[in-house]
């Protein structure tokens, strides 16, 4: 923290000094740093690497691992176990049982998740390819292009957009810089970054405006800085090394802790109630509170942290090979939760390919004029191409063509430029050429339209007019009609002007549109369906088009009757707004900002919000929703700040992800009702024979025995098989639920137990006693056999009754599935026939779930035909057991 501390305060004097001296103080200049300073300012300054942050990153998993909501209880239990067993022992001698249990049970959770979450650190580490990226550098007056992890403080370097800031850095020049520094702060806005020097008084590190921070991420815009600090002197390689990941679920934290409140507030009525019926009985104070504590700590499933880490851990495991990296386990839960699911279009419903069909006049026809200027504009913008200038940039590798263009840059050199950002949705560029300087600018088309006064049509300039206007509108919304993503281009001529403002593109002169298509990955129709069929609503947000938007919905199956555009939805009021959002499936035209409001106003609705997307104005959202998920071929700083990543193209797998978690959910949702409502059963029978009994119904060590032995056999749970029914729907954990679970299946199975305690106290034991009751001894043997024989035939029909319970629920999601060699033969031929080829277990796995090539009719007919040998049939035998309220229906063959 101390060096965290340091680090700001040297930060806020480089950023508030005169340029000279921070110059002197670097040893550098406006011309950067000279060949033979970069070895000294290296040695002084050290390297731009994080070889040192693989131990951080580790501190911070173990971290994790053993500080969670599952923990802390058994922190808290362990506390009371040191007090009542320990310290003022309710038994005449100290037992060490408890506590050592517990500790154990902390020490296998924690390496089970640490051992997870560092595999997928290094997987992604691996695919990080941000230190071997260039950057340009200003070195002898000369602008170079080196690798980021050679930069050293003192160096002179040029920043633009669609990438991360390499180091620390004052900005000394900016043009429309916007970042996002959503990886050091969680939070999703993005910031205008100037290099304005005032008003920096009173305001945190994170907020100066002159300052880039390494690894945070250019948006739009470029800039020009001095490196101040680099690797892990940097800020962001300090907090790297003083605290937790900002990468986790949210969502996960939060259902957590309400499951956790709810057995500490159960813990908290029990010990008040435990306390006065034994003082009545009793007495003692200090015997009765410490009694009380021992009760408490036996409602909590010691095994709780290592069940529900290990259920976590085998559905990320089974994600991993489906090439899908969870950085976070929690993640998991937040898939078996995810009711709503937001996409971008470009590069996740869309096959991110785009082609550029068409360049038009005003009124549609072919117009070379049209791409020469758009080609000058993609060419002479400093920041990184993204797909739309690529598109046009691609017409420069027609063999034909090349020449042409080539000279169209010679004759055209840049002056000037306006980069791109998400509110004005254009860029423009200054371009000479020996006759003429030009702007130029390219953009949205409705927002460009705005800035235009005139149109270019035949080589004449012509005022707009209600009539053109009508005219290229028709035009326009034919190629959105048809899926079609277009944009315009404009210019005007400039007299003696070097540079230019925001005010420039204005009375512009229209002169033509370019027309791109992205075609919808193969995938996403699929998918779509999929994710359908398990009640996950698709949301369409997109920056794109309204009519492009829907055009593309229309093709992979997401529904087009509720429609809303980000300038309409400016215009409502809060209440408006979430009703709203919450019945619209497309929101288009949208800014960065509106998406992640889009998310935040579901998750107030309740929802659980995932969110998919691969660009840098999907940043904000990612951060926003409770599952950020994000691929491959994304871009570094989206990838960053994202809980999931798909190593593959085909959005199916999102259906098995969703899938997966939700047979996690339900395994862990299993466990912590079933053992909890056990637990609370057993201290209520407690409580109930404490207050008549004039001895335990069963002693410490019984009761944590039978504990254990139960939470034992429950580690088969994560391996439990989940039947169709149960992940069909999204899943949530509710205190309440739990909290009325156990209360209700808890006294019941007490029934049984006090049923139990009567069998014992009147009928059974006093078979040992010569028909006396224990009220009725007076001989100390007599009534320690009395006791003992009583405390034993509980702990035994507790411990059967327990498993029963168990072995039924698990028995019925288990049923084998037996396939002939003709059966399995048959399935493999299909299979191999439509070009698949399968593993048995594979076919075995996709015959039990129903999810085995569903495209393929006769596949599915026959697979039905299969499933019939593991359903009861009507001449079959059938036995429906009730217990604690609940029916299970098994074959006798079983």
């Amino acid at each position: 923290m101390y060096k965290i501390f340091s680090l700001n305060n040297k930060l806020k004097q480089y950023l508030t000094i005169d340029l000279d001296k921070l110059y002197i103080l670097l040893n550098t200049s406006s011309k950067g740093l000279k060949s033979n300073q970069i070895l000294l300012q290296r040695k002084n300054f050290g390297d731009n690497n994080f070889n040192n942050l693989d131990h951080s990153f580790t501190k911070q998993h173990l971290y994790r691992a053993f500080f969670n909501p599952f923990t802390i209880i058994l922190y808290i239990i362990s506390i009371i176990s040191i007090i009542t067993d320990i310290i003022y022992p309710i038994q005449l001698h100290q037992n060490y049982s408890t506590i050592t249990i517990i500790i154990i049970m902390i020490i296998l959770s924690v390496i089970i998740r640490f051992s997870y979450e560092q595999r997928s650190f290094y997987r992604l580490s691996k695919m990080d390819t941000f230190l071997n990226n260039y950057i340009a550098v200003k070195r002898n007056n000369k602008w170079i292009d080196i690798p980021i992890k050679n930069l050293v403080v003192g160096d002179y370097v040029y920043l633009t957009a669609n990438t991360k800031v390499p180091a620390d850095i004052r900005l000394i020049k900016t043009n429309s810089l916007f970042v996002s520094q959503a990886i050091l702060t969680g939070e999703s806005d993005i910031i205008e970054k100037h290099s304005d020097i005032k008003n920096l008084d009173n305001m945190t590190i994170t907020n100066y405006s002159n300052l880039a921070f390494m690894g945070t991420s250019i948006i739009s815009g470029s800039g020009e800085g001095i490196v101040l600090n680099v690797g892990t002197n940097t800020l962001y390689g300090s907090f790297a090394q003083n605290k937790t990941s900002k990468i986790t679920s949210t969502s996960f934290f939060k259902d957590a802790n309400s499951i956790s409140l709810t057995l500490i507030k159960f813990m908290a009525i029990l010990i008040p109630i435990v306390s006065i019926i034994s003082i009545l009985v009793h007495g003692s104070l200090l015997y009765s509170f410490v009694f009380a504590l021992s009760i408490a700590i036996g409602l909590t499933p010691e095994l709780l942290p290592m069940i529900i880490t290990t259920c976590l851990v085998k559905g990320s495991n089974y994600l991993s090979k489906q090439k899908i990296i969870l950085k976070d386990i929690y993640a998991m839960q937040c898939f078996g939760s995810m009711d709503i699911l937001c996409v971008d279009k470009t590069g996740t419903l869309t096959s991110n390919n785009i082609i550029l069909e068409y360049y038009l006049d005003i009124l549609g026809n072919e117009n070379q004029k049209t791409l020469d200027f758009a080609y000058l504009n993609s060419y002479h913008l400093s920041s990184y191409p993204n797909h739309i200038d690529n598109a046009i940039l691609k017409y420069a590798t027609i063999p034909q063509k090349k020449d042409y263009f080539q000279q169209l840059i010679n004759e055209n050199k840049r002056i000037s430029e306006i980069p791109f950002d998400f509110e004005r949705k254009c860029s423009s560029v200054i371009i000479q050429n020996e006759h003429q300087k030009l702007l130029i600018t390219k953009g949205d088309v409705k927002e460009l339209f705005k800035r235009c006064q005139y149109i270019e049509y035949q080589n004449k300039i012509l005022p707009i007019d209600n009539k053109n206007t009508q005219s290229i509108h028709a035009v326009i919304d034919e190629m959105l009609e048809d899926g079609m993503k277009v944009m315009a281009v404009a210019y005007k001529p400039l007299i003696d002007t070097t540079s230019i403002d925001l005010e420039s593109e204005n009375n512009l002169i229209l002169i033509g549109y370019l027309a791109f298509f992205d075609a919808p990955k193969k995938s996403s129709i699929e998918a779509i369906k999929k994710l359908q069929s398990l009640n996950v609503n698709i949301k369409l947000l997109t920056g794109d088009n309204v009519s492009v938007a829907t055009s593309i919905c229309k093709r992979v199956g997401i529904s087009t009757t509720d429609i809303i555009t980000g300038n309409e939805l400016s215009n409502l009021n809060p209440a408006q707004l979430d009703k709203l959002i919450e019945k619209t499936t497309i929101f288009a035209e949208l800014t960065p900002d509106q998406k992640r409001m889009i998310i935040t106003s579901l998750q107030q609705n309740g929802h659980t919000v995932g969110f998919l997307g691969d660009g840098l104005n999907d940043i904000p959202a990612i951060v926003e929703a409770d599952i950020g998920i994000s691929i491959n071929e994304a871009t570094d700083s989206t990838k960053d700040v994202a809980n999931v990543i798909l190593c593959q193209k085909d959005l199916t797998i999102l259906h098995k992800a969703i899938i997966e978690g939700r047979k996690t959910f339900t395994n862990i949702t299993k466990y912590i009702k079933i053992t909890a409502s056990s637990n609370f059963g057993n201290i209520f029978s407690i409580i109930c024979a404490s207050a008549f009994l004039p001895f335990l119904p069963m002693t410490a060590i019984q009761l944590l025995l039978l504990n254990i032995l139960y939470d034992i056999l429950c580690l088969i749970l994560p391996w439990d098989k989940i039947d169709n029914e149960n992940y069909r729907l999204p899943l949530n954990w509710s205190n309440h639920h739990l909290g009325s679970f156990m209360c209700f299946f808890g006294p019941l199975s007490s029934i049984f137990d006090i049923i139990t305690f009567l069998f014992l106290y009147f009928i059974f034991c006093p078979l040992f006693t010569n028909g006396l009751l224990y009220s009725e001894l007076t001989a100390i043997h007599l009534q320690t056999i009395y006791i003992s024989l009583f405390q034993t035939g509980w702990f035994l029909e507790s411990m059967w009754s327990q498993i029963l319970i168990l072995q039924i629920k698990v028995l019925r999601n288990n049923i084998e599935i037996i396939l002939t060699p003709k059966e399995f033969d048959i399935l493999y031929f299909l299979a191999k026939n439509k070009g698949e080829v399968f593993t048995k277990e594979q076919i075995y796995q996709a015959v039990w779930e129903e999810d085995f090539l569903l495209s393929d009719n006769n596949i599915m007919a026959f697979i039905r035909k299969l499933r019939k040998k593991i359903e009861p049939q009507p001449d079959s035998p059938e036995y429906i057991i009730t217990i604690l309220g609940i029916g299970y229906k098994f074959n006798e063959n079983i």
